[in-house]
């Protein structure tokens, strides 16, 4: 008898359970934001490093030849964000620079990017173009960049006509980004959509402008997309980061700047050679 007792004195009873359940789970809910911005902070970091690794490749690809790699290539233009022309991309000339050599061997440069020749590597997901907070369902149809080149100041078709440092048939150098290459994007983020082209592809999919606010967040699908109805709309920045969106300058340097950032100052920014004097400091993060 006097054993039972002593059993019944040490065990849980069912309310007892509940209430430790309920106590760890509290627990858990409590930490769960603490551990989820803690991913999405390295997550970030991640998308910063890689931005500063094509800024080294952009860097040494200046060194070899005296200027940055066009930002798409084609007989003329205005650029049509459809799979049809030659369209080669900035992005492919980075290849040797960023360590990967083979694949770009694999590229046939006579033909263009949309070519049956290069659905091999078109197909391929490389790392650095991509951004870890990017939804992994939508880069792998096909896999696309989540880092575009700056192509203009304002919203316009991509042309020889541009004002930033990557567009058609361009072949800027450091003279010619006479705001000076700490004051002028090179690179910025975009979200990966299902419209997206390939990686390889030297349209909107690889080349955005400054002239609207950086979007935060996945797009509303119920809002009207200007590229579904005009395919000479190339559109802004965009992040999957909460409230910033991450750019690259031209001195080599990246910066998350807060998606409410002056739009009148963010087109300074894609601007290489406006003449104007920034009215005040980007809003930075």
């Amino acid at each position: 008898m006097k054993s039972t007792i002593r059993n019944r004195q040490h065990a849980f009873t069912l309310v007892e359970l509940l209430v430790v359940i309920t106590i760890i789970g509290i627990l858990i809910a409590m930490m769960m934001p603490a551990v989820m911005g803690a991913r999405e902070a390295a997550r970030r970091m991640t998308c910063l490093n890689n931005l500063f690794q094509i800024g080294v490749a952009l860097n040494n690809y200046q060194s070899a030849h005296d200027m940055l790699p066009p930002g798409t290539t084609d007989n003329a233009g205005p650029v049509h964000n459809t799979p049809q022309g030659y369209k080669m991309s900035w992005t492919v000339q980075m290849l040797p620079y960023l360590d990967e050599d083979l694949i770009y061997e694999h590229i046939d440069r006579s033909v263009g990017a949309y070519d049956a020749k290069n659905a091999a590597v078109r197909a391929m997901k490389l790392a650095v173009f991509t951004c870890p907070s990017a939804d992994p369902v939508l880069l792998d149809q096909p896999p696309v960049s989540n880092y575009v080149g700056c192509q203009n100041d304002v919203e316009a078709p991509i042309n020889t006509d541009n004002h930033g440092v990557l567009f058609l048939n361009s072949h800027i150098s450091r003279r010619d980004v006479t705001d000076g290459i700490s004051h002028t994007i090179y690179l910025g983020e975009k979200i990966t959509e299902a419209t997206d082209l390939s990686w390889m592809s030297g349209t909107r999919a690889t080349l955005r402008n400054t002239g609207s606010a950086p979007q935060w967040g996945p797009p509303d699908p119920r809002a009207p997309n200007p590229a579904a109805k005009n395919d000479l709309w190339v559109g802004g920045f965009s992040s999957e980061h909460n409230q910033i969106c991450n750019f690259l300058f031209g001195d080599g340097r990246t910066e998350s700047l807060s998606v409410c950032i002056d739009v009148k100052v963010l087109q300074q920014l894609g601007n290489r050679a406006d003449g104007k004097l920034l009215e005040h400091d980007p809003t930075i993060e």
